[in-house]
Parts: C-alpha cells; structure tokens; sequence
C-alpha cells in the first residue's frame, strides 16, 4: 500500500507545524522550505489554496491517501450532524490512529507497521486492515505473541497520553475504544471546516 515515505521535516515546514510529532529539526528550522522560505515577502494565499493545504495536512497527519480520504468525506456527509466533526471523529476511528492514541505505539506510522503485519486484535480477531473503522466498545489488544516486541513495549512504558474516549491496560495490553471523540478532545489543530468548503465546491 502506498503511502508518503518522504522527509517529514519538510512537510512540516511547510504546514508550519509539527504535524509528525516533536521534531528537532523542525525547531530549528520553522519556517517554509525553499530558497524564500524565510522571506517576509509571501504572496498571499487563494482561499482555495487556503483550503487545499488544510486537506492535505490532514492528509499527511493521518497518513491518509487522496482515494481514501474522499471515501471517508462521503461517508461523513451522508451522516446527520456536522459534517467536519463527522469527518474527524471517522479519521479518528481508524485502527492504525486508535492503535498510536492508546500509547501502543509511538507514532501513527508505527501504527500502521503493527497493524499491517498482524501484530494487532480487535476484539479478540486479527485486523491487518489499518483503515479498519472501531465502534465504540470494541476492544483492542496486542496479539500475545508480539507482546514482547521491543517497539511496543518501549511504546507502552513511554505512552503519557490520555484520551477520555479510550481506555487502556498496560498490564494486558488490551485497550477500549470507548466512543468517537467529541471535537473539543482531538488536540490536533485542524480546521476542518476549510475541509468540506473545498468539496463542496
């Protein structure tokens, strides 16, 4: 499966943010890549190019490709209530994103590698799908065999996160998703509503 395999640093200089978490070469560097990238004479952005960059640094965030980010828009449009919210709260019930909030692993990507290579269970049957939606109360656990595995352990004595929407125990390796989080608790700066202005013209 294709995904974005590139510097990282790179594109977090040009979204301006971490997006890829802490990054030394980001702190020294913030500011766009390029020859101009620290010239204070920026032209000034089309709202269309405004929306467009905020697609694609949900994009990069997630890990997300073009195909599947418009699946999952479709999805969020079609259900009642805030189509933004909806879409954010679907991203967020991906596996390989449930699997990096509860701490099993340390970055979204890591994520990803775990689920794609068996290393994962939801309630209690192996998921190798990393786009696989979790409903609420579906139960997350390492499979016993990789509970051992020096990226995950690492990972679960390190995790200092907590999200209200999940529940985890470092114990059993076995976590819950409880429900989709609520806008205000995904801490990620996204403004999603720049999102469905873009699609919907």
């Amino acid at each position: 499966m294709a995904r974005y395999t590139g510097p990282k640093t790179r594109i977090a200089r040009k979204f301006k943010e971490a997006i890829f978490g802490p990054d030394k070469y980001f702190e020294k560097k913030n500011y766009p890549p390029g020859m101009h990238g620290q010239s204070k004479k920026r032209s000034k952005q089309s709202e269309y190019a405004v929306q467009l960059q905020e697609k694609q640094k949900v994009k990069y965030t997630y890990g997300i490709l073009e195909k599947q980010f418009a699946r999952t828009f479709e999805l969020a449009s079609r259900k009642g209530g805030i189509t933004g919210e909806n879409l954010l709260q679907l991203i967020e019930s991906r596996l390989d994103n449930v699997v990096f909030r509860l701490g099993i692993a340390p970055s979204r990507m890591a994520a990803r590698q775990l689920v794609v290579h068996k290393h994962i269970q939801v309630n209690g049957k192996l998921v190798n799908i990393a786009s696989y939606c979790v409903q609420p109360n579906d139960t997350i656990s390492v499979r016993p065999r990789s509970q051992s595995l020096e990226v995950i352990t690492n990972a679960v004595v390190g995790r200092n996160n907590r999200y209200p929407w999940l529940e985890f125990d470092s114990t059993s390796m076995t976590g819950k998703f409880i429900s989709a989080p609520a806008r205000d608790q995904i801490p990620e700066n996204i403004r999603e509503q720049l999102i469905v202005e873009l699609y919907s013209k």
